[in-house]
């Protein structure tokens, strides 16, 4: 049972919106096309690829945003989100368009703009001298080229500014007339009625135009100021308070601590359709080689090396406080590079990628509407399958060099493979040993002979509310270790094998969403990885399986809301072969569970909050272990 309550760590935003009048030409069937709303409400469309997220967004942990569709589709956050329930276009809103409605709309149906000014209030009406002189000018000259017999339609009377914009289109089109001189030069009469028309509009027309001055000078200024013509910057700022209680026997209840994570995404396009990605971060989370100063350490559930866990969180790192090519350590809010990679079509179906930092679930969408490390679940369990993490796949650090492809087969039908190396930078092996039988350098060195990963997926639509994808992965590890950060059995993968001993792994998984409505999905995924030793003076073999199942809302409570219940199992060794063995020396064997639960909270466009919690019984497969609750508190701000 949990002892303590969840501290609050949030922060404020101030979000700035400039208005003013479009100048368009008038009209006289308008509405408001009010941009603030939330395009695809209400579409059945439900993955989250982005970029809540981040990911993306998308699907840069984020996920970032690509212009194409192809590199959207790349770009699963996630992060995408979101991306796509919360992200607003960074450049500032200078005007509402008012979008003509068909002539046949009824005259009860005009959607009413704000009044911004007194003088709005002032309508030109159908019987008006003034109306019937413009309509005249506008019939015989063609000043406004809007309408397909250029006349006005409707019933309704006009704003003063209304008729004041296709005046001015009529002045614009008389003087272009004269300064050509062509046949169909304007008559006098006509110029007498222009010069009434002016005079009794003069506040109106100037300022109209000088608003039309404004916008173009705030135009320039935009223009003359930003960092990059070619690149966008995006970013995502957590700050969360997160509280345990349980873990392992005699193990006292560690202190609320309060965490955070900081990316900066930049997004460049050379042709208008690749992106080269780039991201920084910095966090505070702790843990190093032996977990000291982590949460999981605290609560006794963690591995004696690398900290893996299941009480660990969603925006996690998978190695906090280290840098696991060479086993240095990362100091606390350091900065550092943790996405490079481009994505550049070659074909209409074919877009190819490549990186010296990536992860397996940029590439991959992700399927379930669960992920979002900012957005979404809470836990590192709920938001994806494990077999997209086997290899260190999502580290959170861009641990792997990666290259691959997206064959878009059909609208509803793709295939995505990548082969990813994690040492690719380094030459040699180092001789230096930090436990006995494991270097310096525990995954390996080279592009080809360290610690590497193979990986597919096949990811299809068979209906609008079914998503459906198959993964694969096979990896060969320099140690013997899982690098899915999910279980603390994820580090002697080959219970009762030394940590040196390398292994090839065969990684199998499925992930469905069934969306019962636009605004309720049902969502889960399957996963086994088949461990074998990959040393001629061993003979032994393990098998991991996972599973999740739950249900997820949108718009609860409150249009851009999202909840989420969930309950599965975690990595958990089913079965061993040779000198393996099924449960560690000192372990009481016991299925684990996890039952989670969250509500995120969209404060604003670019602010949410999700309180939540999961539940561990039998943590780490171990009934010795309490049951353990880890209760969290996050802040997400968007930019």
């Amino acid at each position: 049972m949990a002892k303590y309550l969840l501290a609050y760590a949030s922060g404020m935003g101030l979000l700035c919106l400039i208005a003013g009048l479009s100048p368009v030409q008038a009209l006289p069937s308008l509405e408001i096309a009010d941009k603030n709303i939330a395009v695809n409400q209400d579409d059945d469309s439900y993955q989250k690829n982005d970029s809540h997220q981040s990911d993306l967004p998308n699907n840069i942990s984020s996920k970032l945003l690509i212009a194409n569709e192809t590199q959207k589709n790349f770009l699963s956050v996630n992060q995408q989100q979101k991306i796509q329930d919360i992200r607003v276009d960074s450049a500032v809103n200078l005007w509402q368009p008012i979008i003509p409605q068909p002539a046949s709309s009824s005259p009860t149906s005009y959607k009413l703009a704000q009044v911004t000014s007194v003088s709005q209030l002032s309508d030109v009406q159908r019987t008006d001298w003034a109306f019937q002189a413009l309509q005249s000018l506008v019939e015989r000259y063609g000043c406004i080229a809007g309408y397909p017999n250029q006349t006005y339609h409707g019933n309704r009377a006009m704003t003063r500014y209304e008729f004041a914009a296709g005046l001015n289109a009529c002045l614009d089109r008389i003087n272009e007339l004269i300064a050509t001189a062509t046949g169909d030069l304007v008559k006098k009469e006509d110029l007498a009625t222009l010069q009434k028309l002016q005079e009794q509009f003069a506040a109106e027309l100037a300022t109209l135009r000088g608003r039309v001055d404004a916008v173009e000078a705030r135009t320039a200024e935009l223009e003359a100021n930003r960092f990059s013509t070619t690149t966008k910057l995006s970013g995502e700022a957590i700050i969360a308070g997160v509280g345990a209680s349980g873990g392992a026997p005699n193990q006292s209840d560690p202190n609320i601590i309060l965490v955070n994570r900081v990316r900066l995404n930049l997004t460049t396009s050379f042709t208008g359709k690749d992106s080269l990605i780039t991201g920084l971060q910095a966090y505070n989370f702790l843990g190093g080689a032996d977990g000291q100063g982590s949460l999981q350490q605290s609560l006794g559930l963690a591995s004696p090396l690398l900290s893996a866990s299941s009480a660990r969180t969603s925006f996690e790192p998978q190695f906090p406080g280290l840098n696991v090519n060479t086993l240095s350590s990362v100091g606390a809010n350091s900065v550092q590079l943790y996405k490079l990679l481009y994505v550049f079509p070659v074909a209409n179906k074919l877009t190819l990628f490549a990186g010296t930092a990536a992860e397996t679930s940029d590439a991959f969408p992700a399927i379930t509407p669960f992920y979002g490390e900012g957005q979404e679940s809470i836990s590192r369990f709920g938001n994806l399958n494990p077999v997209l993490r086997v290899s260190g796949g999502t580290s959170g650090t861009g641990l792997a060099s990666a290259a691959g492809f997206i064959f878009n087969i059909s609208p509803n039908f793709d295939l995505r493979a990548l082969y990813g190396s994690v040492n690719a930078n380094l030459p040699e092996k180092s001789a230096a040993e930090a436990v006995p039988g494991v270097s310096t350098t525990p995954l390996g060195a080279g592009l080809f002979s360290g610690s590497n990963i193979i990986a597919t997926q096949l990811t299809f639509k068979p209906s609008p509310a079914l998503d459906i994808g198959l993964n694969y992965a096979h990896s060969y590890h320099e140690i013997n270790i899982l690098a899915t950060g999910l279980v603390s059995s994820d580090i002697g993968a080959l219970a009762g094998v030394a940590v040196g001993t390398p292994l090839t792994l065969n990684s199998v998984g499925g992930t469905v969403t069934w969306r019962l409505s636009p605004k309720i999905a049902l969502s889960g995924y399957g996963a086994a990885i088949f461990v074998d030793a990959a040393s001629n003076s061993v003979n032994a073999s393990t098998t991991f399986t996972s599973w999740m199942a739950g249900v997820h809302f949108r718009d609860l409570f409150k249009s851009g809301n999202t909840a989420g219940i969930l309950f599965g199992q975690p990595l958990y060794r089913t079965d061993t072969g040779g000198s393996a063995q099924l449960t560690p020396t000192g372990d009481n064997r016991a299925t684990p569970y996890h039952l989670e639960a969250y509500y995120r909270l969209q404060v604003s466009d670019n602010i949410s909050i999700t309180p939540g919690a999961f539940v561990l019984f039998n943590p780490e497969g171990n009934s010795n272990n309490e049951t353990t609750t880890v209760g969290v508190l996050r802040t997400t701000f968007t930019f």
